[in-house]
């Protein structure tokens, strides 16, 4: 039997809740202020293994830095961009790569 995916959605949100330690309540609340977005079968939402990280580290943030879930959203928006600009750094930088190489095989 294969391990599922870190985006596979596979908890009920007892389970997710579980845990993380968190009341399903909380996964809801988080849901509703659009910090998570569990993927959904009928009525059940389903939590992947990313989920949980992502509830960790709301957890993190809201219980050990005190950041409000506003707070909390600005920090996922930041670290989205930032992966974004990491993306495109790196593909600009393979894109300067090749054109070295060209230029030092045409010379």
């Amino acid at each position: 039997m294969r391990e599922p995916t870190a985006d596979e959605p596979v908890y009920i949100i007892s389970i997710a809740a579980r845990l993380v330690g968190m009341h399903p309540q909380s996964l809801r609340l988080y849901e509703r202020k659009g910090l998570i977005r569990p993927a959904r079968l009928g009525k059940k939402r389903l939590y992947s293994e990313r989920d949980i990280q992502r509830l960790r580290h709301i957890q993190q943030l809201t219980q050990d830095r005190s950041v409000n879930l506003a707070g909390v959203r600005v920090v996922f928006e930041l670290l989205e961009k930032m992966e974004a600009l990491r993306s495109q750094m790196e593909a600009r930088m393979e894109a300067l790569e090749a054109e070295l190489r060209e230029a030092e095989a045409a010379e």
